[in-house]
């Protein structure tokens, strides 16, 4: 009787629980049977809802979200302007800028080639005089400048990783960047090898900020009639091309010029591409003059190089 009386207790006890606490620990089943009835069921819904949703978030696996391979290079060691500019700097218009760049041009400044890499600042700086002074252009053309040695010299201002409109390639000027070799590059006259890597590392750093092949072709519209191309014309270029490819001159010289393919491959593989690959290759013309097209050259044009 006494066993059969304490099953009954029990069952009684068990009955005055509150419903679905069993596997709750005790401090919660004795908070619960503080609470009032509907309240009590309210909150272990929303434990249940809770314990649920988080089983579910630790349980549900994590995916990794693929992620895109970029083309790009790293930026090489580039001597600012100031180094070579000095007390020689005087007052010129701000620097005009696009929103990309699509191509680069590469040119020879037609100077000597028995320079000491010392002197290479004071040459520079006497190329900005001549075409500051003689030639009445705002800055030197070039964005940049390559010696024999291999130094990288910033070259027109504003900025080493903006987009800065140069005056090196009369009619393609906007969206491209111009690279001067530092000496005269004719036929029959050696490269020097360090200019060769320092120019693909250049291209491919430049390109690689819009994710272009060196290897690859662009579509670039002409601002001016007095380049190959009549003003407004979609050409189709290198986006590592020569001084020639655009403009009617011998630039960057025979020598130079036969060895802009070796430069292509070596920028792209500093790019991390695969050889053969030709990926990059942009299919929207990228005009080279933000307005419209002009059928003659303008002041501004004369003023400010080829």
């Amino acid at each position: 009787m006494r066993v059969f009386g304490g099953r009954r207790g029990a069952r009684g006890h068990r009955a005055a629980r509150t419903p679905g606490t069993a596997g709750l620990p005790r401090a919660v089943r004795t908070l619960l049977r503080c609470l009032p009835g509907l309240a009590a069921v309210g909150a272990l819904v929303l434990c249940a809802y809770g314990v649920e949703n988080s089983a579910g978030r630790g349980a549900r696996p994590a995916t990794a979200r693929p992620t895109a391979t970029p083309y790009t290079a790293p930026r090489p060691p580039i001597v600012p302007r100031s180094r070579w500019l000095g007390d020689a700097a005087r007052r010129q218009p701000r620097p005009r800028y696009d929103d990309h760049v699509a191509a680069v041009f590469v040119h020879h400044t037609d100077s000597p080639n028995g320079y000491d890499c010392a002197d290479a600042p004071r040459i520079i700086r006497d190329l900005y005089t001549g075409q500051t002074g003689t030639r009445d252009w705002d800055d030197i053309g070039y964005n940049f400048v390559v010696d024999r040695c291999g130094t990288v010299y910033e070259g027109r201002a504003g900025g080493v990783e903006r987009a800065v409109t140069g005056a090196h390639t009369q009619g393609f000027n906007h969206r491209t960047t111009g690279i001067a070799a530092l000496g005269t590059f004719t036929a029959g006259l050696p490269v020097p090898r360090p200019v060769i890597h320092a120019i693909a590392a250049l291209s491919a750093w430049k390109l690689g900020l819009t994710g272009t092949d060196p290897r690859a072709s662009v579509r670039l519209v002409s601002s001016n009639g007095l380049s190959r191309y009549a003003a407004g014309t979609t050409a189709e270029l290198p986006a590592l091309a020569g001084h020639n490819d655009g403009y009617m001159t011998s630039c960057p010289g025979a020598a130079l010029n036969a060895r802009l393919p070796e430069i292509r491959r070596l920028a792209a593989r500093m790019q991390g591409r695969p050889p053969g690959a030709r990926e990059g290759h942009s299919e929207q013309a990228a005009s080279s003059d933000p307005g419209s097209p002009r059928s003659s050259p303008q002041p501004a044009d004369r003023r400010r190089g080829p």
